[in-house]
């Protein structure tokens, strides 16, 4: 199977296909966010690693960080898609780096207002642009999040069990602040060097060093809005060996510099990350 992995830089994308919008339809794909999906009218096909779902109306859909995942339009379908970063609420990211549901599919979510008006909720602060936007949506999130897991059981994400790449790129979203390279890698997963760069290029048509150079920025952004921590503290923290290192990063994944980052996000005028 041919499949991307997807370098998402944004910590929040919302879209939906209710009054016209394009087909939930898209090719196999991982990326380092969640991605939920509520159908409102229609069904669609969901793969979330090797199993097959059928997501017809008031059913809700969900992928975890790193789980390969493909949907495919059956008919006319109106439905809401999130993808948001688990950097925005850090109070679960065990939660998304170690477990995984042991189904991606809630059936009758209508049945539980609240995790509907939850998600009503998180729609009204999709606009990045609005004062303490990142402080309520994070609340928001908790809330719905929690909701969602009362009924939707969770298991262990056993990296022996899971696919060689999710496992590799599992240990890479827990441990990128710390020095990492493919040696460590394969010391500490018993996976050769050799193949876990061949992954990368020819599986996922990106450079380790690339990958995680994302995970870092991603975090440096996150570092950057919610504290106040001096910006040689934030490179150092997200485990960038220089500043150097740290700001052509930041600068080719962000399109500007840290420091202009955190004075436009504090203004409320951060404009949109390059994608």
């Amino acid at each position: 199977m041919e499949f991307r992995y997807e370098n998402r830089t944004g910590n929040f994308y919302y879209r939906d296909r209710i009054n016209g919008g394009s087909p939930l339809d898209c090719r196999p794909h991982l990326h380092y966010h969640i991605e939920l999906v509520y159908m409102l009218e229609g069904r669609a096909q969901g793969y979330v690693d090797s199993t097959e779902y059928t997501i017809e109306a008031n059913n809700v859909f969900i992928v975890f960080p790193n789980q390969l995942h493909q949907f495919i339009s059956t008919g006319p379908e109106r439905y809401i898609l999130f993808i948001l970063s688990p950097d925005l609420i850090p109070e679960l990211s065990r939660i998304f780096s170690e477990q995984v549901p042991v189904s991606a599919l809630l059936e009758h979510a209508d049945q539980n207002p609240r995790l509907l008006e939850l998600l009503k909720m998180a729609i009204e602060e999709r606009d990045e642009h609005v004062a303490f936007r990142d402080v309520v949506l994070r609340g928001v999130l908790l809330a719905f999040f929690g909701e969602l897991f009362r009924s939707m059981p969770l298991t262990e994400h056993k990296a022996g069990n899971s696919h060689v790449l999710q496992s590799v790129l599992g240990y890479c979203a827990r441990n990128f602040n710390r020095e990492l390279s493919l040696s460590v890698l394969e010391e500490e997963l018993h996976i050769s060097k050799y193949y876990i760069s061949h992954l990368f290029s020819n599986r996922l048509n990106i450079r380790f060093n690339d990958y995680i150079n994302s995970l870092r920025v991603s975090d440096a952004c996150r570092l950057l809005r919610q504290t106040d921590m001096g910006i040689t503290e934030v490179s150092e923290r997200v485990g960038f060996g220089t500043m150097r290192t740290f700001n052509r990063a930041f600068a080719r994944q962000m399109g500007m510099s840290p420091s202009e980052y955190r004075r436009q996000s504090a203004n409320n005028k951060l404009v949109r990350p390059i994608s």
